[in-house]
């Protein structure tokens, strides 16, 4: 019983690991042009990202949750554009 535990949760990761492709293989099935428009997009992509990250270290030092922050700084941005 100890055995098919085993196999169990150690085969399980196991195989999913071995079955699932990587990036770069998942990547190299698109066809050339989505190639071609990833590797436009991916900085601006990384961008928008870096500047999410930043945005929510920045909500994070308050001692309020990061949601109301967000909100808060939504509604500060909507006015400031009004």
């Amino acid at each position: 019983m100890a055995v098919a535990g085993l196999t169990c949760c150690v085969g399980g990761p196991a195989l999913i690991y071995y079955v699932s492709p990587t990036e770069e293989e998942l990547f190299l099935r698109y066809n050339p042009e989505l190639q071609k428009r990833s590797l436009e997009n991916r900085v601006g992509k990384q961008e928008d990202f870096d500047n999410f990250v930043a945005r929510l270290k920045e909500y994070s030092k308050s001692d309020r949750p990061i949601w109301v922050e967000a909100e808060e700084a939504a509604r500060k941005k909507s006015q400031w554009q009004d």
